[in-house]
């Protein structure tokens, strides 16, 4: 009888210990805070201010690094508020030049190419702010000044956890600032459809924009190379979304597979047939061609044209 309660105190035990454990963010799903985090991000805001964006001027990089940590630090993983990022993006804010905004879904690394690193457009990422946290990851413990670096919340367990909380501040202020043309490009392959809802474009940026800053929204539906044609323009989501931003007053324009981001696309799929450049008439040869030499050589000039508008855009 004592051997039974016993051995029943004990599983009490070690459950509750267990599940005490996942409370404290020891056995969180997501992976935890990426390794040397103050360093990275320390070191990135130098590479914006000296290389990235100097136009920005002088920032305190260290200061920044604070307010960012003071954020999310020493608090509950699992509330972290996008408020609790006002003192970081303050410090680290600056103009968003008009018509370079970019905004996306489900497609982030095109973006990031796109871009250029602000020299074509001016993504999230491509900003002082959004720079500091592209792709990394990061949480704090209660009651603790250290990082998690064994695990972290994911959205799933809950929404206000740091990294979540982050990119909603980020998102808002990114969207308020804002002006000009405004460019959104979609993936046309996405599943579910191009425009998400919910989803940070649809609940955060949207809400924000400033009507009377913005004198056009362009929209670029674009599919992946070897992707299928789920969502375009004037169809499904897309079209749920010229509907809205037409309703709130904004003058829209769709374009589907827009020819500058198929170039950049085509770099990496040079022999798809969506990739063909066409033309009129057919080239002036001397002597008899083999068809796979004429392909070789349309190849090489297909990969050193697209080179070529990409380099002479990063320069312009």
């Amino acid at each position: 009888m004592m051997k039974s309660l016993f051995l029943s105190l004990l599983l009490v035990s070690v459950l509750f210990m267990n599940s005490f454990t996942e409370v404290q963010g020891g056995k969180w799903k997501g992976e935890g805070t990426t390794q040397n985090l103050e360093s990275i991000v320390i070191g990135r805001c130098y590479d914006y201010i000296r290389i990235v964006n100097p136009a920005v001027g002088e920032k305190n990089c260290s200061e920044i690094w604070e307010a960012f940590k003071n954020a999310f630090i020493n608090k509950d993983p699992c509330n972290i508020l996008p408020k609790d990022y006002e003192l970081f993006i303050n410090l680290s804010l600056h103009t968003i030049p008009p018509n370079k905004s970019l905004f996306w879904e489900n497609n982030h690394l095109l973006v990031n190419s796109f871009a250029g690193r602000g020299q074509r457009y001016m993504s999230l990422a491509d900003t002082l702010f959004g720079f500091f946290g592209d792709f990394l990851n990061w949480c704090g413990q209660a009651n603790s000044i250290e990082l998690d670096y064994e695990s972290c919340p994911t959205t799933e367990e809950c929404e206000n956890n740091a990294v979540e909380s982050f990119w909603r501040m980020a998102s808002i202020t990114y969207a308020q600032h804002s002006s000009g043309v405004i460019h959104v490009l979609l993936n046309g392959s996405a599943v579910g459809g191009a425009y998400p809802e919910p989803g940070f474009f649809a609940d955060y940026e949207i809400p924000n924009l400033q009507k009377d800053k913005i004198s056009q929204i362009a929209i670029w539906v674009v599919d992946d190379i070897e992707g299928p044609d789920i969502d375009s323009c004037g169809t499904h989501t897309v079209e749920k979304l010229e509907n809205r931003l037409k309703t709130l007053g904004y003058d829209v324009i769709c374009t589907d597979n827009y020819k500058s981001v198929m170039f950049l696309l085509c770099v990496d799929y040079p022999d798809d047939p969506k990739c063909t450049l066409s033309s009129s008439a057919p080239a002036a040869q001397r002597g008899p061609i083999s068809s796979d030499r004429g392909g070789s050589w349309n190849k090489l000039m297909f990969v050193s044209f697209v080179g070529f508008l990409f380099r002479f855009a990063l320069v312009y």
